[in-house]
């Protein structure tokens, strides 16, 4: 019982069309919303929020709810089988997994999210299989239609990763920006010449190999940047930066028509 959204995506990942917004506020309107804003997808947070099963489950119902089609994909805190299954279970569109440093934990994440013998994924008849109405279906074939993303983050990562891109069964890259920075010793130095050559790396990698790469743009002002730099997709737009800056502007507005008023 996914949200029936994975084929949409992934042609909209190949046409490097594709779009999403990043959710890390655990409540159904924050999805609803983004829905309606238009996103193809929403990343759910879980690695660095406070988010239980129970919250991921219930934004992924709210996307099958929303108007449009918006496809789920969530990170877990690590690339862990187990936290991987309870997550798919749930009957989410794919994941994003932190910190692939080579191709063997590429290989690793793929068999997370495959049933055997192709992977090590436990079978369950969960919502994922529509609570055993579509179990043989899920388990044999539909699973496979996951979409899986392999977050880039350290220099390692770098140097592998046309091989991370390479490894059957993962989809696209994502250049995590915050962490990559902060391995390379220039913590949010956004235009440091190391972090900038990482990232050309990581473009040319996915180039190499047809495999969309993307990043993380909380600001608008930087879309067009990181269209015109290469990136395949992005993930634009973070709920609560964008709550508090929005926040921000009309209470300076607000300020300066009260002083003007004065």
């Amino acid at each position: 019982m996914t949200t029936n959204t994975t084929g949409d995506l992934a042609s909209r990942f190949a046409t490097g069309t594709a779009l999403g917004t990043w959710i890390s506020i655990g409540h159904p309107t924050v999805v609803e919303a983004a829905a309606r804003a238009g996103f193809d997808f929403v990343l759910v947070d879980t690695e660095h929020t406070e988010m239980s099963l129970e919250t991921v489950a219930d934004l992924t119902r709210a996307a099958g709810a929303a108007p449009g089609p918006l496809a789920v994909l969530v990170r877990p805190a690590w690339n862990d089988p187990v936290r991987i299954k309870r997550i798919l279970d749930i009957g989410v569109d794919g994941i994003m997994v932190p910190m692939i440093d080579t191709q063997e934990a590429a290989t690793e994440l793929v068999r997370a999210t495959r049933y055997p013998p192709d992977g090590a994924r436990g079978v369950a008849a969960g919502r994922a299989a529509d609570y055993g109405r579509n179990f043989v279906e899920y388990v044999t074939a539909d699973h496979q239609s996951l979409f899986t993303i392999a977050q880039v983050e350290t220099p390692t990562g770098v140097d592998n990763a046309e091989a991370i891109a390479a490894t059957d069964g993962i989809d696209a890259l994502f250049v995590g920006p915050a962490d990559l920075s902060a391995s390379l010793g220039v913590f949010a130095e956004w235009t440091a010449p190391e972090l900038d050559d990482a990232m050309s790396s990581v473009i040319e990698a996915g180039a190499t190999t047809d495999t969309p790469v993307g990043t993380l743009t909380v600001r608008e002002a930087d879309v067009s940047e990181r269209v015109e730099r290469g990136f395949d997709y992005l993930i634009a737009g973070k709920d609560v930066t964008t709550l508090i800056e929005e926040g921000e502007r009309i209470r300076e507005t607000y300020e300066e028509s009260v002083t003007d008023r004065e």
